[in-house]
């Protein structure tokens, strides 16, 4: 069963009626598909990166934020990917949605009005109160950060199950 529906006014920027508002591809998909809403087109060379206008703003419910997420096609076949993803719209923002686009592929990729560029996912926000300590309870793996645990199974690990 599916949660009750969170609304979430939106709104067109002048100049952008031609453009569809964001939606999900299938009844099954998290994210919305945001749509360029450029001029004209935008040629992306190999390393280039630009701030694509969706010709959209959003009043995020407090207690939630929206996350702008890469296309994995994009990502795929072309190279193209958000280099801050997730970005996060907060519930106080009501300025333009714009996307970060990158080429990190080998060929030039061209922006084209109403491309769909990235999707947007609705989350809840957790926000905590501080309990500041002296320092931390132990744990196993202490103070290891990036990498240290290899690119191998990690021991102990479990054989069989799913793949990640």
């Amino acid at each position: 069963m599916l949660p009750p529906a969170l609304r979430v006014p939106i709104a067109r920027r002048p100049g952008t009626g031609d453009l569809p508002l964001p939606a999900r591809a299938t009844a099954g998909a998290a994210g919305f598909d945001l749509h360029a809403a450029v001029e004209s087109d935008q040629v992306l060379g190999p390393g280039d990166r630009v701030l694509v206008p969706t010709g959209i703003s959003i009043a995020v419910p407090p207690g939630y934020e929206a996350q702008v997420r890469p296309r994995s096609g994009l990502a795929l076949r072309h190279g193209v990917m958000l280099p801050n993803a997730p970005g996060t719209i907060d519930s106080d923002y009501r300025g333009e949605l714009k996307v970060i686009l990158l080429n990190a592929g080998a060929a030039p990729f061209t922006v084209r009005r109403g491309d769909r560029i990235a999707q947007l996912v609705f989350a809840p926000v957790v926000i905590p109160e501080w309990d500041e300590k002296p320092s931390l309870e132990p744990t196993q793996r202490g103070v290891g950060g990036f990498g240290h645990t290899g690119l191998g199974r990690p021991r102990g690990a479990e054989t069989g199950g799913g793949e990640a």
